[in-house]
């Protein structure tokens, strides 16, 4: 599922748009206690929002362009 993320994010109109920091949960007992089945999760360092998967390309614009309306 990371592999299907990343090409949504390797989208021309999202990847000029953001910058995408990755972190491997697996070694983070609280953070696969948290996500669980939600991953991979996308987090707007400006809003705090999240993203979790299954999300498409629309769903990830939307996400990403909300702040800039």
């Amino acid at each position: 599922m990371c592999e299907l993320a990343a090409v949504l994010l390797d989208d021309p109109d999202v990847r000029h748009r953001v910058q995408v920091d990755t972190y491997d949960i697996a070694d983070a007992d609280t953070l696969i206690e948290k996500y669980g089945e939600r991953i991979p999760v996308l987090l707007r360092a400006d809003t705090q929002n999240e993203l979790g998967w299954p999300f498409d390309l629309v769903m990830l614009k939307e996400f990403i362009m909300g702040a800039e309306e």
